[in-house]
Order: C-alpha cells, then structure tokens, then sequence
C-alpha cells in the first residue's frame, strides 16, 4: 500500500515536473495558424453599385473624368507578431486568437475597404510564418480559385521595427509593402531590425512571461502557446551579415541596422517595394532629442521612402510645435521650463517629487532642491523616466508630455520627427541639398487582425490598442511597484533602466490607453479596381490619409487647362494656383448590409465585426472648411524649422453637405523665389470618436490639467463604455512640391 501510495505521488511530481517544464520551454504549445478565410467574393452589384455612388458624388463636384478613389490599409498585424499575441491572452483581457484569415474577412465583410496589407513584425517571424503568408493572402486573393478578385485587393508585406536606445541609433518603423504575390517578386524573409527589439524577443533571459499560467491555470493553454511562439522565433539562425540577401538561405534570420542597409538588402535580391515609415513622432519609444535629420543623410536612402503614414490607431504624426520634451545634447539634457500649452514631463516629476516632500513637512528650501534633482534624473533617462519616481502612477503625470492643441495627437508627440519638420528640414552635404519627398496616407496599425477600423466608434477593446491587466491582482504582476512613494528621486542610468525594466513599464503603457484611437485609411486616386492601378496611385503618390471617415478629396494645381494632381512636383515661373474638391464621408447606419449578413456566418459577423459594419446611409457629413498648410524648406542650415512652416496658412470656409469647391492662390511664390510645400486639410463636422479626448483633464480657472480620467485598457473602464468625444475627422492631401523655373 505505502508503495502504491508513494508511486502515485511521484507519478503526481513527474506530471507536475513536466507540466511546469512544457510551459516553461513551449513543449506543450500549439503554434498560432493563419486560419480559415470564411467570406466568398463580395457579389460584383455590389462593387458596381459603391462605383456608381462615388461617381455620382464626384461629377456633382465638377470633376471630369474621375478616377476611382479607392480606401485600403497598408499596415495591420495579427497574432504573428509578438504585441498582437500577447493582447489575446486572458490575463489581459484578450479575446482569443486573431489568424490572418480574420483580417481577409473583417476587411471584406466588416469595414468593407477596398484593399488591404498584412504586416506582421519581422522581429518575430518564422520560415513557417513567411510561407503561410503568402499562402492567406494569395487565398485571399484569389478567392475564387480562377482569377484574382478585384474585390479586396490584398498585399504582402511586414514590418522593419526598430528602436534605439539613444537618438543617435533610432530611426523607427517601416513597413514594407510587395505589389505582386510570387514568390520571386517578394523577399525570400522578413528583414528584421537590429538592435533592442530584435534583442528583447530572440536574446532575452526574461522569466516574465514564462510562468504566466500558474496564474491563470483555467488558461493555461494560452500561455503555453506564447511559450511555443517565442521558442519559434528564438530558433531560425541567424544570417550571416557578410552575404548578400540574395545569397543567404531562406530559413535564416535576417537584420538590418538602419534604413540604408534595409534599403540594400532588398535591392539585393532585385526588389522596389514601397516602404512607408510610420509612427515617427511616436514618443513612448522615442528618445527625446531624436529628429528626422540623420534619416535624410544620403547613406540612409531617403529617396527610397516615397510614402508616409500621417496617422494610425497610436496616434497623428503630422503637426509640428517648438516645445520639447528635454533640450540640450542627450548626452547632457536638461529639463525645460513650462508653458502655457505644454508641461514637460520631466517637469512634472519635479513637482511630484516637490508637493511629496513638502507634504512630510520638510522645508520649501530642501524641497525645491528634491525637485531640482527629480528635474535633472528624468531628462537624463529619456524613454522610462517615470521608473525614477518611486511609487508613481499614471494620473500622477497629468497631461505631461502630451501635445495639448494638436488633433488625436500620437502619446508623448515627439516635434523633431513629426512629419511637418520632416518636410522642413534640408540636408546641405552634398551640392545637391536633398529633402524629403513625401505622398501621404494613414492607416490602423491594429494588431487584432481587422483592417480599416475606423468606419464607426465601437468596440474599443477590438478596433483599437486598448488592452491591460483583467484585474487588479494581474495588473500588479505586470507592472509592480516594489517602491513606496518618497520624496526622493531613484537616481539610475539610462544603460540600467533599459536593462532592469519590462517594456510594460518602459513605455508608460497605462497612460498610452487614452492615446489609441481606431486609426485612418489610406486613399488612392486609382485609374483601375486591381493590384497595379493602385500601385501606379502609390507610386506617383496619387494618395492622401484619413482620420477613418471615407472624405473624398481632390487637390490640384492649375497651369491653364492642365491639372497637376496632389503628390506632384513641379517648376513654376509663375504664381501657383490650386483647387480644392471635398466630400464628406457618409453617416453610418446601425448593423450590416445585407450581402454581409449573408456572406459571413452570422457568429463571425458578432464575433469579428462586433455586430457592427460599414453600413452608409444616403446621408454625407459636411465638410466644414479647407485648411491649407505651407511650408518652406530650409535654403541654410541657420533658418529655424518653426519659421518654416505656416500651418494654417489658410483657412477657407464650405457649406452644404454635398461637398465644396475652393480656389486660392500663392501671391508671394514668385517674389520668395524659394521651392514651396503645399497641401491641405478637409474638416469633416464633429463626430463621436473613441478617445478623442485622451486624458479627459479637468481644468482649474488658469487653465491647467489638474485631474484625470484616463480611458484605461484594463478592468476598470467596461469594455461597452467607448469613451467618446466630439472631434473634427479629417482627410490630408499629399504635398504638392513646387520649385521657382
């Protein structure tokens, strides 16, 4: 009996052994598919019938002979990329797996766009991963197994993800983006970026996540397959850096150091993808200090990025403002003083730190010194400086660090790679100064596997990054505080901040929640309904972004009968003149169309759509005004870029619902003698918009933030409450570039 007793535990222990070690190493994983497409093609009316209605719209604008103006999002991740995977997992409120065959079906049946890109984050990819993307989105295109369906066009691609840990080293994200579906005309690998991302995910000793399901042993499948994917992105080997990407196997891991070696790698292997930065002025990443002028270097290939995201789902990129996170060199950065519109966040960890101190009845003398040096702590650290506050939480920073008069700015807006001074810096280094040459759009950048989220405000844990701890015990295992709150600063590097610390922690991914909206469109003015017509549209940057509403937008510059679409570069001898046409997008209607309830299950329509299409009425938002932005790159590296760029420079008025015409002209253009950026801005009508108003401040009589109401990710705000606000959608045009003949 004892030895019967005895054998039953050990046979216990052993189970236990190997339980814990298959969760530990992934044995007991399942590796995350593509899954299975569901829709069939949308039925051919139905196209016709959304052809005929923007035709309609745009001959009542004047326009002659009008190209379709087709809506599609070129940046969406599924549970291929590591972010998208940790998001399902039940202690963060996940909802389940979100395959790639998910987004085929969310961008025909759900948000109804035109077409589509999956870009998965090369960082974690896999030969499996690669190939079975190329596989979904040939199914998905090719629906009917015949000839490829002009429906949803969809694109192969992924994204380059990089970070730096200094300014020196940061140059960001790209998304790179193939035209055909061959094997041979797409990168045998994804090119992952080099240094801390790449890092965190293949090198990492972290035990973070790998004891995850001892917590929540109801799932504990789930974590065992977080374990089985990060095993797989540990295990392709590493390429050899000194070949040729054409001469490298294709089941090695590939990297890239800067944009110029991305750029090389795929001309290796005979490849012109278009490659799109976006996020740029992202600053929960971005070292403060850090700036476009490095990227225009020649060595940096900028003329290989024809296209940037203006805005996502993380936030609007665009608009330039002459604050400053930290200012000086980052070697030696001080904290700057504040100002009627912006709060420095080091300044603020001052201020805690200072009201603490004074609040345990020490003197104003030594609490100002604490402040002082809470001031100089935090601009030293960067990315993570809020970890030298003990015990400090989110509502402590008020509105710090945020833009507070820009439109859904993204979190911690970074000016100096804002897309505005982007345009308007110049590099001197060689005879010819070289400048940016941008076309513009926007997309999502949502990581649940639903392209083109915007069309209406719902479902905020699904159609936007909102994700946190499901209660208040996980919410503690993920971000702990192992400090009480003092009144005297953590002095620590930046070297042992990066090195000690959770990306959870790094990037303040609380009080980002506020910042996550549903994201934009990108829009082409398409001389066809198929693959190469909207490459073409790309490639002469026939193209501007949304806000998510679908705003029809012309832009043109006159010379005599000609037109000269928006995305044009051109030589004038002579004053320029330019016309805008607007509509606005059409008023929503609750649930679906009928084709959609017929071509997904119904389940699907509930559980991917959320119950929630794109469904138009007959009805259009107006567009309010057209603002026009000018900007004029620097000709000497003494001009400062805040005098450079005049936004607005004019404000026109419409009305009427149908739409608006507007003309104007440059009268200086000729006398300035100096090439000329121009585009514009559509403002729709206010509607409700999923954090709209990020920190929801309450205001005092001087006007300053002194409370917040954070629309959180996690428990404590009810995934059915949206978080609304009234804001001014919007279409931007891209650039129209003009130098004096």
């Amino acid at each position: 009996m004892k030895k019967l007793v005895l054998s039953f535990f050990l046979l216990i222990f052993a189970s236990g052994i190997y339980f814990a070690g298959g969760l530990y190493y992934g044995w007991i994983g399942k590796l995350e598919q593509v899954g299975s497409i569901q829709g069939e093609i949308i039925p051919d009316r139905i196209i016709s019938q959304r052809t005929k209605i923007q035709n309609d719209a745009s001959k009542n604008l004047g326009v002659k002979e009008p190209k379709q103006i087709l809506f599609g999002d070129l940046h969406v991740h599924t549970t291929f990329s590591t972010d998208a995977f940790m998001w399902t997992l039940p202690m963060l409120n996940g909802s389940g797996s979100a395959p790639m065959s998910d987004a085929c079906d969310y961008a025909r049946y759900c948000s109804g766009i035109d077409f589509w890109a999956t870009t998965d984050h090369a960082e974690a990819s896999s030969p499996r991963k690669w190939k079975q993307t190329k596989e979904l989105i040939r199914q998905c295109s090719f629906a009917s197994n015949k000839e490829e369906s002009t429906d949803v066009i969809s694109f192969i691609g992924f994204e380059w993800t990089q970070v730096g840990a200094t300014p020196s080293e940061h140059y960001g994200h790209k998304n790179v983006i193939f035209r055909d579906l061959e094997d041979e005309n797409v990168a045998k690998r994804p090119i992952a970026a080099s240094g801390v991302a790449v890092n965190a995910l293949r090198n990492s000793t972290s035990n973070n996540f790998q004891l995850l399901g001892f917590l929540d042993l109801k799932n504990f499948q789930e974590y065992a397959n977080l374990q089985a994917f990060l095993k797989e992105a540990r295990e392709a080997p590493s390429c050899d850096a000194s070949l040729p990407s054409n001469e490298l196997p294709d089941d090695c891991f590939e990297e890239a150091r800067d944009p110029g070696e991305l750029v090389r790698r795929l001309e290796e292997q005979s490849l012109r993808p278009i490659i799109i930065p976006h996020g740029s002025s992202w600053g929960f990443y971005t070292p403060p200090t850090t700036s476009w002028d490095k990227q225009l270097k020649k060595e940096m290939r900028p003329e290989a990025f024809p296209i940037i995201e203006v805005m996502s789902g993380h936030g609007n990129s665009e608009e330039f403002r002459p604050y400053r996170q930290v200012i000086g060199d980052i070697e030696n950065p001080t904290c700057p003083m504040p100002t009627d519109t912006f709060l420095p966040s080091c300044w603020r960890a001052g201020q805690i730190i200072e009201a603490r101190c004074l609040s345990e009845g020490l003197g104003k003398e030594e609490c100002s010194l604490r402040a002082e040096k809470a001031r100089e702590v935090t601009a030293n650290l960067g990315v993570g400086f809020h970890l030298a506050v003990p015990g400090e939480n989110s509502e402590d920073y008020l509105n710090s660090g945020q833009c507070q008069d820009c439109f859904l700015p993204a979190f911690n807006h970074n000016p100096t790679t804002s897309v505005q001074y982007g345009l308007a810096i110049t590099n001197f280094e060689s005879k010819e100064p070289q400048n940016f040459n941008w076309g513009f759009i926007s997309a999502s950048d949502n990581h649940r596997a639903r392209p083109g989220t915007g069309y209406k405000p719902v479902d905020r844990k699904l159609t936007t990054e909102a994700a946190g701890a499901r209660s208040e015990f996980y919410r503690g295992y993920l971000l702990p505080s192992e400090e009480p709150k003092n009144s005297f600063i953590t002095e620590i590097s930046r070297e042992e901040l990066l090195n000690t610390n959770a990306g959870f922690q790094l990037t303040e991914l609380e009080r980002q929640q506020s910042f996550w909206t549903q994201g934009g469109l990108a829009a082409v003015h398409s001389e066809g309904r198929n693959r190469n017509a909207i490459w073409d549209a790309m490639e002469k940057k026939e193209i501007y972004g949304t806000s998510g509403p679908r705003i029809l937008l012309w832009f043109d510059e006159i010379s005599g009968p000609e037109l000269n679409p928006m995305g044009s570069t051109l030589e004038k001898s002579e004053n320029p003149k330019f016309n805008v046409k607007a509509v606005g997008a059409f008023k929503q209607k609750a649930g679906c169309e009928d084709y959609a309830m017929d071509g997904l299950p119904a389940e699907k329509i509930d559980t991917l759509c959320g119950g929630e299409c794109y469904n138009p009425s007959s009805e259009r938002l107006k567009i309010s005004r057209i603002e026009v932005v000018k900007i004029t790159p620097q000709i000497n590296e003494n001009e400062e870029v805040e005098d450079l760029i005049q936004d607005p420079w004019m404000v026109l008025p419409c009305d009427g619902g149908d739409g608006c015409e507007v003309n104007f002209e440059d009268p200086d253009f000729i006398n300035d003698g100096r090439k000329s950026i121009y585009y514009v801005r559509a403002i729709q009508e206010p509607t409700d918009t999923i954090n709209g108003d990020s920190l929801r401040c309450t205001f005092d009589a001087e006007g300053n933030c002194v409370e917040v109401n954070p629309c959180w990710g996690d428990y404590r705000v009810d995934s059915s409450d949206q978080c609304l606000s009234k804001e001014e959608h919007r279409a931007w045009s891209s650039p129209i570039y003009i130098s004096k003949n």
